[in-house]
């Protein structure tokens, strides 16, 4: 049953991606170039996603005493303080996106498309992930 759950919260998620047509890497793209023409559907797409989001979380926070499905603690709002790892990765995943117009989620989805762009994006990602395992590993695994 959780793993059906699992796959139905991709699939809406995916199913989202494509009909907001955030799977077009040009979308993508025409919200980060603010010196043409600029598209602000991504935008709208963020914050309605943030608002079902939140509300989602809200509900179940009250509804289920900050437990999750299946009994698992629901995330507490702890916060790191910012360091060179995550600038580092923040700016790793902002070249990436503005360069390809593709993040992780689309790249998926346009995976299930078999769009080209996925075939060639998701490998170059999972050697990136793979990359940053091996040269930075976890602080709970040292």
């Amino acid at each position: 049953m959780k793993l059906t759950l699992l796959f139905l919260a991709g699939l809406l998620f995916g199913a989202g991606l494509a009909l907001s047509g955030m799977t077009n890497p040009a979308k993508v793209i025409g919200f980060l170039d603010i010196t043409e023409e600029w598209d602000a559907t991504l935008a709208f797409v963020m914050g309605g996603a943030l608002l079902v989001f939140g509300g989602g979380m809200l509900l179940l926070r009250r509804l289920r005493s900050g437990k999750g499905c299946y009994g698992c603690d629901l995330p507490q709002c702890e916060s790191e303080p910012v360091n060179r790892r995550l600038i580092f990765g923040a700016i790793c995943f902002g070249v990436g996106w503005g360069l390809s117009g593709i993040c992780p989620g689309p790249a998926l989805a346009n995976l299930a498309a078999i769009r080209i762009e996925a075939l060639v994006f998701v490998p170059a990602m999972a050697i990136g992930m793979a990359l940053h395992r091996w040269l930075m590993p976890s602080r709970t695994a040292r």
